[in-house]
């Protein structure tokens, strides 16, 4: 696990844009909330180098997880994204592809989507060349809630788990597929969130209570970029622990 502490939520995003660039990824999964959507805005903004850098008509877009809403539902993370990236930039409608969240089944959206994963990568389980996820107040991440079963799934890509504390279904993309991708980031800012981040790593693993504790990339690697309002618990936080200091100084993704 690598831990990258920034002074602010645009510092966060600006190395998150940085590390795109440096991994230069053809598969991408993107994730909503607000911190995601500073990143997404910033690869977009015809002012900053990364809109011309990164390869739009080369790169797939994809989507860990979507509220069981239509398309243009303001709580839509299609939405989100379209609205702050790709309505922006020159990428190929055909290289975004969004989980049909506008089927009335949302088992049947999963179902499609795993179908649209599994015809792209013509594999057993995905490899995502680049994953951002983010991270609820009580551990979630993705749409995995705290106690779900689809937390135990291991044979789907795709699973359409109900969420008792929101009183709906989400589709989600499973462990397996989480697990997969070759570089895994969390994009993590406010000190609302500092809580559940020093619990999640700094405590023993509980992946039923906090699921962001089941992230552990097998053939890959995992990354925290937070600023220094999520991370202000963290014994990293601390001004002793040199890496933290020397990567928050630095702001080196």
């Amino acid at each position: 696990m690598e831990l990258k502490i920034f002074e602010s939520p645009a510092e966060v995003a600006r190395a998150a844009a940085e590390h795109w660039l440096n991994l230069n990824p053809k598969s991408v999964a993107l994730s909503g909330g607000s911190t995601p959507r500073a990143l997404y805005q910033l690869l977009a903004d015809p002012n900053e180098p990364f809109r011309e850098q990164v390869a739009w008509d080369q790169t797939h877009f994809f989507f860990t997880d979507e509220r069981h809403v239509p398309p243009d539902h303001p709580d839509s993370n299609y939405r989100m994204v379209d609205e702050a990236m790709f309505s922006r930039v020159p990428v190929p409608q055909q290289n975004i592809h969004r989980i049909p969240a506008e089927n009335p089944v949302a088992e049947d959206a999963a179902k499609v989507y795993e179908s649209d994963l599994r015809k792209f990568f013509g594999e057993a389980i995905p490899a995502f060349d680049l994953i951002f996820l983010g991270i609820g107040e009580e551990g979630h991440t993705a749409s995995l809630f705290p106690h779900s079963p689809a937390l135990n799934e291991t044979e789907r890509l795709v699973a359409a788990p109900f969420v008792e504390k929101l009183n709906t279904y989400r589709i989600t993309m499973t462990l397996p597929v989480l697990n997969n991708g070759k570089s895994v980031v969390f994009l993590v800012t406010g000190a609302s969130k500092s809580k559940i981040v020093r619990e999640v790593i700094e405590t023993a693993r509980k992946p039923d209570l906090y699921p962001a504790q089941a992230i552990s990339p097998t053939n890959g690697a995992v990354s925290w970029f937070m600023d220094k309002a999520a991370a202000r618990l963290c014994s990293t936080s601390n001004s002793s622990n040199t890496a933290a200091e020397s990567d928050l100084l630095n702001k080196n993704p």
